[in-house]
Formats: C-alpha cells, structure tokens, sequence
C-alpha cells in the first residue's frame, strides 16, 4: 500500500511565484509519516513549492487542511477521488467544522491523530474508511519521530522546527488553538526533543509550540537541558513569561533568540472581549519589554484590529508603540473569524458576518476583512493593517529599531538576522495581500 501526504497551498497570483514566508516544513506531515507504519510506502507533494502530478500512483491520499488552505484542499481532493483515491482530510479546519470537510473527502480526521492513524491505514486497506475518525482521550507524545527524509529536495526556508508540547490553557475568543485542543496542553519527554535537536545538527531551531510557557516548571528543565546544544532557538509565549526572572536566565543562557509574543491590543476593553484581560495592557508591556530587552531576547509583536472599541486612530497609535520599544519584527493583522471559535459564532448571531463561509468564497481574497467592525468600515480595517505593516517595514523603521544593541543588534549575528529578517518581510506583505485562495498556479 501506498500513502501520499500532501500539504496544500492557500492559493496563487497568475504568474508570481508562492510568499517564500509561508514555505516551511510541514511539520505535522512528517510527523504523520513518522506515525505510518513501515511496510506501508509513502509518497510527499507540497503544493506551495511543486506540481501536484495526480498520475503518480497511491492508494490513500492524506491532507493537512487549514482554513486558509481549505479551498485549495478541496480541489486537490475532487482530482484525486474522480480518479478513484481514498481521500482523508486532517488538521485545524476539518476538526473544527467537520460537517463541511466531510463533503469533499472518504474520511476525516477529528482532533489528533496520533492514537487512530493505524485504524485509518488498516481501513483504508480494506477499503472501508469510516467518515469519521476521533480519539476519545489526547495522545501521548513519548516516541514521536519526524521523517524529515520527505523534505529531500524540497526548497523551504532555512529553519528547523521542532515541537516540544502542543496546545494552549488560555482561552482567547478568537484562537482556533484553544477551540481545537480545548485549553488543554501534552508536552514530550525532554530527552526527546534534545536528541531531535541534536539530530538534526542545526543550528537555528524554532519551537513550534503554540506557547512555551504554558507549564514553566518543565520549560525551566526544558531550557536547562538546551544549554549544552550550543542553539540559537525562537518559539511563541505569552507576555507573564516576564515575570520570572529565573525563567528568563535560563531562555538566555539556552539561545533564546526571539519570541513571538500576542500583545493583540492596548486596548483594556478590548483585550476584555477577546478574553484575554490577563495581558494586563500597557504598564504590563512596558514592565515586559524592559525585561525581555535587558535578557536580550528579541521580540515578535502581534497586533489584531477590529474588535469593537478600535476606530480609525488605533492603527497609528499601535504602530507608534511598536516602533519606540523597537520591536524585532511586528504583524498588524485584522480580526478573522476562524469556524469553529467563539468569535465566530457571536458575530454570526449578531449578523455581522459578511459571508458565512469567506474561505470558500470565490470573491475572497487574503486580507480582505469578512465581517462588518463597529467603528469602521471592513476596507478601513484591511487598510489600516496594511498600512501599519509598509510604515513598520519602511527604511526609517527599520534604522530605528536597529539602534537597539540589547537585543535586536546585541551582536554582529543578531544585527545581520535582524536586517534580512526585516528586507525580507517588507516584500512578503505584498505578496500576501490580494492573494485569490484556492487557486492554481498557472506557472509554477
């Protein structure tokens, strides 16, 4: 028997190649083959960087779909099931809206599929795939190995990611992470995770966790057992990281590069509504940044606009704050109601919604705003974005980010990443905004 697995793209301009800050291994695919059994043959087609050839020869397809990518999966799905492949749907999208993903495949997989992937193989053998497949309980993630050995010849970005736990306590309305893992969080043996790392002989590694700090006891053991690695490494955390200092030491002493950290708003109401009040606002951020910038640890701000108390002045106001604490790098991005959230489902019962279903919208395009914000208008609101995003990532923005020798520029390594890391974003903006999903490329 033969799998393929398949990454799909979000969609295509005409004749303009894929946003190269989307083109990293598909991590969750090389898990998944890591999860196939041996005697079962296992073929890999990333859409976003090849041509999916449907005449190569498989038995059961598998797909990675996200919302974003939904569009695009479903197409590749009808090819491949007109020309008679078992086909079955996994990941963010068809766990949180199931009763859609079922439509275009045999089966679907509902949440993690460490503890049912086996069935799914032994029913596809037989040719006897239910339509559903979910684990009653979270897997355990002791013996998870990656087959990296699919991403042979294969051009992604220089970067090597590396899970340690998955999932997320908080509850913020609008995270498809929460509703998907359901506040709850599994984390690998230690040990592990340091032997992958140490496998991989890399030196740059980003930790794919949805936050790092969700159990700091085991991150503190986690960054002891690091040191040793000789790494730079980055990952994604919330701001309470902070707030402990012997935290911080050991992220330093580890390679702590950077970290990707959700400030979503200056806003107190608005951080209220989303459900994330225990940001604390802005004396917190500033109490934070002094402590990440004095440990050297750069930081990747995000931004979300469109909650109900932001009007037209909140995007200058939030990029003013961004560029004087000299954020490594910054997103600015608009609200998007993701199926299967909270947030989705309030403003559908408020009405406010533009379109149901946006990512199956022929007239949908990446950065367009899919429902109706109190105090703008959705142009302004994707406008507004994408304006904060071009002044963040003008020259003079970036100059004066560069000043910080704490932590964007503390040395010549830093300094160089810091500057390429920047050029390279001021391009990918555009690239990304306007983008049709689903689409094929017409060149490649």
């Amino acid at each position: 028997m033969k799998v393929t697995f398949i990454m799909p793209s979000v969609g295509r301009k005409d004749n303009e190649p894929y946003v190269d800050s989307w083109k990293m291994e598909p991590l969750a695919l090389a898990t998944l083959a890591g999860l196939t059994p041996p005697d079962i043959e296992i073929d890999f087609l990333d859409d976003r960087i090849e041509t999916i050839d449907y005449n190569r020869a498989t038995d059961l397809v598998a797909i990675n779909v996200e919302t974003y990518t939904a569009q695009r999966a479903y197409e590749i799905s009808k090819r491949y099931r007109q020309l008679g492949k078992q086909v079955v749907l996994g990941g963010f999208h068809p766990t949180l809206i199931p009763n859609e993903a079922i439509e275009f495949a045999d089966a679907i997989v509902i949440g993690e599929v460490e503890n049912i992937w086996t069935q799914v193989i032994e029913d596809s053998q037989e040719r006897k795939l239910k339509k559903y497949y979910k684990s009653d309980v979270r897997p355990v993630l002791n013996g998870v190995k990656p087959r990296r050995e699919i991403f042979k010849h294969k051009q992604y970005l220089p970067i090597s990611l590396v899970e340690s736990g998955r999932g997320c306590k908080f509850a913020c309305n609008f995270c498809s992470i929460s509703s998907f893992f359901n506040q709850s969080y599994i984390a690998r043996p230690i040990q592990e995770i340091v032997k992958e790392i140490e496998s991989l002989n890399k030196k740059f590694i980003f930790l794919v966790d949805d936050n790092i700090n969700v159990d700091s006891k085991r991150s503190k053991e986690l960054f002891r057992a690091l040191i040793p690695l000789r790494i730079s490494w980055a990952s994604q955390g919330s701001i309470n990281i902070a707030e402990d200092e012997e935290l911080l030491c050991l992220m330093k002493k580890s390679g702590c590069f950077g970290l990707l950290i959700g400030f979503e708003s200056l806003s107190k109401n608005n951080l209220n509504q989303m459900g994330k009040n225990w940001n604390g606002g802005l004396e917190r951020y500033m109490q934070a940044l002094k402590k990440f910038r004095d440990h050297g640890i750069g930081i990747y701000a995000t931004f979300v606009f469109g909650y109900d108390y932001d009007d037209i002045n909140s995007f200058d106001t939030t990029l003013d704050f961004a560029i004087k604490n000299k954020f490594f790098l910054a997103a600015f991005n608009h609200l998007v109601p993701f199926p299967g959230t909270p947030l989705y489902n309030q403003l559908k019962k408020e009405g406010r919604l533009l379109f149901d279903n946006w990512w199956l919208d022929p007239k949908y395009r990446f950065g367009d705003v899919a429902f109706m914000p109190k105090q703008m208008s959705p142009e302004e609101l994707s406008r507004g974005c994408m304006e904060a995003r071009r002044k963040f990532y003008r020259f003079s923005s970036i100059l004066r980010r560069f000043s910080d020798f704490k932590a964007n520029c503390r040395n010549p390594y830093n300094a160089v990443q810091f500057l390429s890391l920047n050029l390279f974003s001021q391009k990918e903006i555009i690239k990304r905004q306007g983008l049709p999903l689903g689409r094929e490329a017409a060149v490649q």
